[in-house]
Formats: structure tokens, sequence, C-alpha cells
């Protein structure tokens, strides 16, 4: 059952490797575009019609505005970079849904969402293009493919350690400790990796789309400020916290500047 095991583990390791064209590391992705898009396309459209969807506003033409030219820059710089059919089976949709939750998301395939109760924190078409350059990341990363991987993997192990403890109480403990275990040194820290890797690759791409990058490390100062110092401690989280990701932001907006200029893009909104 280990030979089994293990034998079942390099083969999902050496057939799911798909490489990240931001990186140029490989990644862990057991699903294919063509069978992760359609399901995610048909729970966006379910997710909007039971939902507000704003139209017509200026705020709502902002975020579509602010997200064609964000993902307009991302297909710049894959084709620049020997890319040029990655996003052939994406359809980028951004809507602004009324909801006083401060949040965006992204489905795989480039479906996006802001809610209403994130606007006060961006403020600006700048701050928009913060979260947007984020948001259009996790969906160029497969972030949400990678996830779904892990996740088949943790439940896998789960199963293959019942299947091989054969003591009755050993396998209890097994069972007690793996779930939070998993999570705590495993799921958790895969999760901070995603949104640490969608803030960088979110920071290049608003930088080509012509936004100033250092409106990032602000916003994230308004977001501490308007989450009052309460969220958990970085390693019991899904993201970085927000002195991390402060941190990080301003290291990397003269890089993302740099990038930039690669394109001819030398000033900003």
């Amino acid at each position: 059952m280990r030979k089994i095991i293990l034998i079942l583990a390099v083969f999902l390791g050496v057939t799911a490797c798909k490489t990240n064209p931001f990186t140029g590391k490989k990644i862990m992705n057991f699903y294919p575009n063509s069978q992760i898009f359609p399901t995610a396309f048909a729970q966006y459209d379910q997710f909007l019609g039971e939902n507000k969807v704003i139209k017509g506003t200026t705020d709502a033409n902002t975020v579509t505005k602010v997200g064609q030219r964000i993902s307009s820059a991302a297909e710049r710089w894959l084709t620049a970079n020997g890319y040029p059919g990655y996003l052939k089976d994406y359809k980028w949709e951004y809507n602004l849904v009324e909801d006083k939750t401060v949040n965006a998301w992204c489905m795989p395939g480039g479906k996006i969402v802001f809610y209403t109760g994130i606007l006060p924190i961006t403020k600006t078409e700048r701050g928009i293009a913060v979260v947007m350059g984020h948001e259009v990341a996790h969906a160029l990363a497969d972030h949400g493919a990678q996830r779904m991987s892990a996740g088949m993997v943790q439940q896998g192990l789960a199963v293959a350690g019942n299947i091989v403890i054969k003591d009755e109480q050993t396998r209890g403990a097994f069972n007690q400790y793996y779930g939070v275990g998993s999570n705590i040194l495993g799921m958790l820290p895969f999760s901070r990796s995603h949104e640490t890797e969608a803030d960088r690759i979110g920071l290049q791409i608003m930088a080509i789309a012509g936004y100033d990058p250092t409106e990032a490390a602000d916003l994230w100062r308004r977001m501490k400020a308007n989450s009052g110092g309460q969220a958990p401690p970085e390693f019991m989280s899904t993201h970085p916290s927000n002195d991390t990701r402060i941190a990080n932001l301003t290291a990397w907006a003269p890089l993302a500047k740099e990038e930039a200029a690669k394109f001819g893009v030398v000033t900003f909104k």
C-alpha cells in the first residue's frame, strides 16, 4: 500500500505540473482549463443572478474600465514573454455588486466581482487598480485550480493514513491531529503564498496598465486602519498580515515601475 501511494504521488506530481509564466516555477494543478472554467463561469452567472449587480454608474464603469486595462496589460506581458495563447480560454468579466463587505474576488477564467463595500477603501481609480491587479493575478496564476488540487492532496493523504494505519488508537490520534496540522502547516501557508504572489504579479501588471504601483502600500495602510487591528495571527490566516503586505508592496513598487518601463510606460495615473 505504501508503494502504491508513493507511485501515485509521483505520478500526480509529474503529470500535473504547469509552469507559472510570471515566476517560472512549477505549480501543482490537476484541473485543466477545459474542466474548471465552465464550472466557474456557471457559478459566477448564478451568483450574479442572486445578487444586485450595479450597472451604468460611475463606479461600475470605472471597475470595468480598470479591469479591461489591467487584463490587456497582462496579455501584453504574456505575449512579449513567449505566452501568446495563454489567455485564449479566459472570459474576462468585471462586475460591481451591492454588498457592504470590504472585499473583491476572482473565479478561474477571469470572472471578477467587486463589492460596493470596498470602494470607500480604494477611494480612487488607482486604488481600484491595486485590487483589480491582485484579482486578475489570481486568475493568471491559476490559484483557484491550485487550491482545489491541494485540497485533493490533503484529502487523499487523510484517506491514505486511515488505510495504512492499522492500529485503531493510532488511527484515531492521526485523525485528531491531521486536520489541524495539515491546515496550519500546509493549507494556510499555501494560501498565504498565493496572496503574496498575487500582490507581486498584480503590482507589475497594474504598472504596465499605467497605474502608479506606489498606491498599493497606501491602500493596505487604509485596509489596516479599517480593520481596527482585528486580525488573527498571520500563521492562522489565509492572508499575510497587513504589515507584511505593506512592507512587500513598498519594496516591490520600484521593480514594478522598471518592468513597466520595458513596455514604454514611464508615467502613471
